[in-house]
């Protein structure tokens, strides 16, 4: 690690008097273990410069391998954690530069100690402030369980009644899984903020993937804590893909990463986890002319049918998720132009999104235009059932062409009729790809999809299609 001037001048490292006999590292594998003096490393710390101080570390090195004029060990043990430990010092003079006052022998011995496993670019006043008092006032911070821990979490981020609806999927797997370890493995098992650990989560990961087989044997745990809390709860857990779990580990991160913030704990589990990883296929979707069809195919014998294939090709034209369509309102539509902030972004990103309406989409908002009586720009079943619904227009249309789609349990791909794949989330994918096709700027089309900057599901589009393709060859031909 090379050291900045700052630090070469702002703090110097030496060696204690008092040395010790071991054996060291590059001695220890020979037939004849060697003895060799060891010393403890100190940090004269110039705060400023009317105040200097002297501490202690807990690093120990060979005597025989000191360089006085690097102030570090010449090579092997120990000289990285020099390096490191003068760059963590450097870093708590910035945060306490207004606080000169608190930095004291004993302030400084005390915080290094306490940050042994906190990397020096995590730290930050609030961390270091509640650290210390943790330790000096325990009486003043009873631990909470690592479930309450989330209950904290989910009344302090404020997240939606659908992502609050998700997060505790998540939390009741977790108790499925402490419950399947006590019973396994081992009785006095309990999941805890600062005892997981990169294998816990390999294991968390593994339990996930064969859930559905381990509970097999044990059908109470699931029978008491259920993957589903609604009235279509499945009799038992399904198998779950890579995607499910890279998701699930994504909301898992955040909770970690929210206990750190706040000085909670110090561990950070996921820090060098790269187990599963988010896999998708090309996206699949109609053309247009098979959204017009759709568009204009005779449902009065089907009226239930017809409203829903109505939404579908409303959905078509904005391009937005279901969760947002079915929450909008005419209050939504502004100056001819649909207007919302995508729930899914709104915690992180929260930018307001506007698709123009025209032609066939403002046709189809006049038609249902006060409908209904709460207000919603159409009068909405569920989800699920639009899904429903979606299949069956198909294939009541007679779209029924083959595609691929990629498996989301076995990760390989396979050919499915679209009317069985389609869904609400198509319509989405139908507004994307077909822009796509037209305008190769996937930053205006994103600003009207509400996909995020970099979004690893937007890139997908970039090779959908072997027409852009042509075209770019065509260009190499004029």
């Amino acid at each position: 690690m090379k050291e900045s001037k700052y630090i070469s001048r702002k703090i110097r490292a030496t060696l204690s008097a008092k040395t010790e006999k071991r054996v060291s590292e590059r001695h220890k594998l020979s037939a004849k273990p060697v003895e060799e003096d060891y010393s403890r490393v100190l940090f004269r710390v110039n705060v400023n410069k009317y105040k200097q101080i002297r501490i202690k570390t807990n690093c120990i090195v060979p005597v025989s391998q000191w360089c006085e004029k690097e102030e570090n060990v010449k090579n092997g043990e120990g000289r990285m954690s020099i390096a490191v430990l003068k760059t963590k010092i450097e870093r708590l003079l910035e945060l306490y530069a207004t606080e000169q006052e608190t930095i004291t022998k004993e302030w400084l011995e005390l915080v290094l100690s306490l940050t042994e496993d906190v990397d020096f670019g995590e730290l930050s006043k609030t961390l270091v402030d509640d650290i210390i008092d943790k330790h000096l006032n325990p009486d003043n911070h009873i631990k909470l369980s690592f479930f309450e821990l989330w209950e904290q979490y989910l009344k302090e981020t404020k997240y939606t009644a659908i992502r609050e609806r998700n997060m505790r999927v998540i939390i009741r797997a977790l108790m499925r899984y402490e419950w399947f370890i006590k019973e396994s493995k081992d009785k006095n098992f309990t999941l805890d903020v600062d005892t997981i650990t990169k294998d816990t989560i390999y294991n968390i990961e593994d339990y996930l993937r064969n859930e559905h087989l381990i509970l097999e044997k044990y059908p109470h745990i699931f029978e008491t804590i259920p993957a589903n809390t609604g009235k279509r709860a499945p009799k038992k857990p399904k198998p779950r893909g890579n995607n499910t779990i890279y998701t699930f580990f994504g909301r898992f991160r955040a909770f970690f990463s929210w206990c750190f913030e706040n000085g909670i704990t110090t561990n950070r589990p996921f820090a060098n986890y790269n187990g599963v990883k988010e896999k998708y296929g090309t996206p699949y979707y109609i053309t247009q002319e098979e959204r017009n069809l759709i568009a204009e195919f005779d449902l009065s014998a089907h009226p239930a049918l017809e409203i829903q294939r109505d939404i579908f090709v409303f959905q078509c034209m904005i391009g937005c998720r279901v969760s947002d369509l079915m929450r909008l309102t005419s209050a939504d539509i502004i100056d001819g132009a649909v207007c919302y902030v995508p729930r899914k972004t709104k915690e992180n990103n929260p930018v307001t999104v506007k698709v123009p309406i025209k032609g066939r989409a403002e046709t189809l908002l006049n038609k249902y235009k006060g409908v209904d009586k709460s207000g919603k720009i159409f009068p909405f079943i569920s989800s699920q059932k639009y899904n429903d619904a979606i299949k069956e227009i198909f294939k009541v249309c007679g779209i029924t062409r083959a595609v691929t789609v990629l498996n989301t349990l076995t990760g390989e791909e396979e050919k499915r009729p679209i009317n069985e794949v389609a869904s609400s989330h198509m319509a989405r994918r139908t507004f994307v790809g077909n822009l796509y096709k037209r305008v190769k700027d996937p930053n205006i089309i994103s600003s009207m999809s509400g996909h995020k900057p970099g979004s690893s599901a937007f890139a997908r589009y970039r090779e959908i299609d072997m027409d852009i393709k042509t075209e770019l060859i065509d260009l190499l031909n004029e």
